[in-house]
């Protein structure tokens, strides 16, 4: 008796869990208004789909899946899309990742299930746009009954889920198929989009297929699919370097994005090929927008990193031995060196680290260098810090002389590395602003001889294995002595002639402000042009931040963590 009692209140609970884990499915069209329904198409997710009792009959109408209402409430609706290349919904491991994650932080979750496979005879995202359409008016005509606001109702994508998902941000203003009830007077545009490896958004690729010229080649552009009407919401974009679904895509949606004045972020992964990355810089970029609320009160930087107790000692050396320094000026600064020893050492990696400052002035201790090399520091990384001549030569390029120094400083550094355990062949270098421009013909040119020789320490290269560039200033011809007259976003807005782009370019890691009067397009065009050379590098833009995103910012944002995307991409160096 007391066993069937047992099994009873099992089954019970059992049933009560269950019951728990049953969401809400709502088909999105009514009984025989399905607009171009084709027999050979479902709606449902590859496990469901997958099933020997599947019944293809039962799942033919697309469907929205609500999930559990969030315990924190940000009043914001996010609805996940899977990817599949149009022919099946699979990503059921990222939409129930997202589901944890946004209702973790007080959204709405719902799971929008399209139909595939592809259409026949219509194109390959007919009925998925027509099905998107619908849901998104289905959801915004819901938001009172579930508790959101119409007006914050974000999506994330993958792949042709991110296809589609741009598709609904960028064309909302153009109808996917004829009106049938009054549900379709409700608006269907969208708040803000996330995408990650979106396919098929270049005109090598559109048809259905991996990118069949990379996303290269003067003949090869940006999808006319995309409308970019009045109603196109702010994007973040995800790609990894390595994608045959180009991310050459992604940049270009990211530049139509700037050339009409919208908030967006693009996220680029070096040696990362078709998958779903970085969802904490989604989040950030979410926040930083206001989605999930006001933001906290900005902090400081210089706060924030003040200890040198990681540090054991400074040792201080000029850059050039006396009378021996090419071009001097009488009202340049003195140049020197500052090697900053960590207490543990962790890595035979060294990092050189330099400020901005227009060309007209730079130090090494304030917020551009400071907290980055205490940063270094705690993590057992020897840093160098320099001090280039400034302000700028007169009768020469504006960085001419600090080109100079920062030749001669790399080579002190490989000439001396090994005497101090340290590896000689991994230094890296690092500047903002003027001094990201540096970093660049730092990376760029080190085959392009800035002096003539003066003594043995200048048969050494002055080649580095990395670069970080936070943003680098002067980097496109409309830009080139200020900021940038058109965004960098024009058709003629290149890349100026300073950077050789030698065979021994280095990777670099690009962290630029979205609103950046020295603009973002910049790096952009800089980490196109490294990787049509077979360099993967890493870049980072940021939603609404300016020059010097990181001297203020909010926790929650990427100009907050920026930080640690240094000590992310320096793994691959500092082994």
């Amino acid at each position: 008796m007391k066993l069937k009692r047992f099994y009873l209140l099992l089954t019970v609970s059992l049933f009560a869990v269950l019951n728990l884990a049953a969401w809400e499915r709502e088909t999105i069209w009514p009984k025989g208004k399905m607009p171009d329904a084709q027999g050979h198409q479902i709606a449902a997710m590859t496990d469901e789909a997958g099933q020997k009792d599947f019944k293809a009959d039962k799942h033919r109408v697309a469907y929205l899946e609500w999930f559990d209402a969030p315990a924190t409430d940000v009043k914001g609706c996010m609805i996940l899309i899977s990817g599949g290349s149009y022919e099946v919904c699979c990503d059921v491991g990222l939409i129930k990742m997202w589901r944890e994650r946004f209702t973790q932080l007080g959204f709405q979750c719902v799971n929008f299930v399209y139909r595939t496979p592809r259409p026949v005879v219509l194109p390959i995202y007919q009925t998925a746009w027509e099905d998107g359409q619908r849901a998104v008016r289905m959801v915004r005509s819901e938001a009172k009954k579930r508790g959101f606001d119409p007006e914050k109702i974000g999506v994330i994508g993958m792949s042709a889920g991110s296809h589609l998902a741009m598709l609904l941000a960028a064309n909302s203003q153009t109808p996917a198929y004829a009106p049938i009830d009054k549900l379709d007077e409700v608006p269907c545009h969208i708040n803000w989009a996330v995408l990650n490896a979106p396919a098929y958004t270049t005109n090598d690729s559109e048809t259905g297929t991996p990118s069949t010229r990379q996303g290269y080649g003067v003949d090869v552009s940006l999808s006319s699919l995309f409308k970019f009407d009045e109603k196109t919401c702010p994007v973040s974009i995800h790609h990894g370097g390595l994608d045959p679904y180009s991310p050459n895509g992604s940049t270009l949606i990211y530049r139509e994005l700037r050339k009409r004045k919208i908030p967006a972020e693009l996220h680029l992964y070096p040696g990362k090929g078709h998958g779903a990355f970085g969802l904490d810089r989604a989040v950030e970029f979410m926040r930083q927008m206001g989605y999930m609320g006001p933001l906290e009160r900005a902090v400081p930087l210089m706060s924030r990193f003040t200890s040198d107790d990681a540090r054991r000692e400074v040792v201080r050396e000029d850059v050039w031995p006396e009378g021996k320094m090419p071009d001097a000026q009488e009202k340049q600064d003195k140049p020197y060196l500052e090697w900053h020893f960590p207490k543990e050492l962790k890595t035979k990696a060294i990092q050189i680290i330099y400020s901005g400052g227009s060309y007209m002035g730079n130090g090494p201790d304030g917020f551009e260098v400071a907290p980055a090399r205490r940063y270094l520091n705690e993590r057992g990384m020897t840093v160098v810090t320099m001090k280039y001549r400034t302000p700028r030569p007169e009768g020469l390029a504006k960085h001419t002389t600090a080109w100079q120094d920062l030749q001669r400083a790399i080579r002190i550094v490989r000439s001396k590395a090994a005497s101090l355990g340290l590896d000689p062949d991994r230094i890296g270098i690092m500047g903002s602003s003027a001094g990201g421009h540096l970093t660049l013909m730092g990376v760029t040119s080190s085959m392009h001889q800035s002096y003539l020789p003066i003594d043995a320490i200048d048969r050494l290269p002055c080649n580095v294995q990395w670069g970080i560039g936070i943003y680098p200033a002067y980097v496109l011809t409309d830009g080139a002595d200020g900021e940038n007259t058109h965004g960098g976003n024009g058709d003629d807005d290149a890349l100026v002639p300073d950077f050789s782009f030698d065979l021994r370019t280095a990777p670099v890691l690009f962290i630029h402000g979205d609103a950046d009067g020295y603009a973002a397009m910049g790096s952009v065009k800089v980490w196109e042009r490294m990787r049509s050379m077979g360099v993967q590098s890493e870049l980072h833009t940021l939603a609404t931040r300016q020059h010097g995103f990181h001297a203020m910012a909010a926790p929650g944002t990427g100009s907050y963590t920026w930080i640690d995307r240094i000590g992310e991409f320096l793994q691959d160096f500092i082994k």
